[in-house]
C-alpha cells in the first residue's frame, strides 16, 4: 500500500510496536495486483469479461440471455406470429414452450450494454437513435445487418426502425426483447425488414 503511514491513527502513530506490525504487514501483502485485476475484469466496461459484464448488464438494465424462437407455426394470434406458410406446411401452435435460451458472447454483450447505457441517457431524438442502431447493427457493429439500418420519424406520433435485410434470430431477439432501441413516450414504433 502506498503511504500507509497516513492511515495510522495519530494516537497509535508513536507506538513502535504497532508501526512495526503495520510496516511488516505492508511488505507481506500487496493488493495492487488484485486492484488492477478488479479494474480490468469488472470495473472497466471496455475490458470486463464474464461476471464483470453481467454486473454492468444489471446496472444498465439489459440481460445476457435472450429467448430465440425454435420453430415455425401456423397461427393467427398469440405468442407467435403467423409464418405465412399455407395449410399442411406448418403445425398449429399448441401452447408449448417455443423458445430456447441463448446467452450472448462477451463480444456481442459488451456493445449491447453500451447501447443500453446510451439509451438510458439519450434524448430519444432521431440522430441519437440512429447512433444506437449503427453501434449495434452497422457494418462495424457486433451484429451487422446487410444494407442500411436507420430510424425515421413518420409523423403523427409514429416512427419506423428500418433494416436493410431480414434479421437473424439473435438480431430479432435484440430488437424485440432487449429493449435497447428507444421509443419516446406516446410514440408508436414499427420495425421494417427489407
Amino acid at each position: 500500500m502506498l503511504n500507509f503511514q497516513e492511515t495510522i491513527y495519530s494516537q497509535f502513530g508513536n507506538s513502535p510496536t504497532i508501526v512495526q506490525l503495520i510496516t511488516n504487514m505492508n511488505t507481506y501483502l500487496d493488493p495492487s495486483a488484485n486492484i488492477d485485476a478488479f479494474y480490468d475484469l469488472v470495473w472497466n466496461v471496455d475490458t470486463a469479461v464474464g461476471y464483470g459484464l453481467d454486473v454492468w448488464g444489471r446496472i444498465v438494465g439489459v440481460g445476457r440471455v435472450l429467448n430465440l424462437s425454435t420453430g415455425v407455426f401456423f397461427g393467427f394470434e398469440g405468442p407467435v406470429s403467423a409464418s405465412g406458410d399455407p395449410w399442411n406446411q406448418a403445425v398449429f401452435y399448441n401452447g408449448q414452450s417455443l423458445t430456447a435460451n441463448y446467452a450472448l458472447t462477451d463480444a456481442a454483450y459488451r456493445p449491447l450494454i453500451l447501447a443500453k447505457a446510451l439509451f438510458n441517457i439519450c434524448d430519444c431524438s432521431i440522430p441519437s437513435i440512429n447512433q444506437i442502431m449503427v453501434n449495434m447493427f452497422g457494418p462495424n457493429g457486433p451484429l451487422p445487418v446487410a444494407g442500411n439500418c436507420y430510424c425515421t420519424d413518420t409523423g403523427s406520433m409514429t416512427m419506423t426502425y428500418t433494416f436493410g435485410s431480414a434479421l437473424d434470430p439473435v438480431q430479432s431477439a435484440i430488437v424485440f426483447q432487449s429493449g435497447v432501441l428507444p421509443r419516446p413516450c406516446g410514440v408508436f414504433a414499427t420495425v421494417v425488414q427489407l
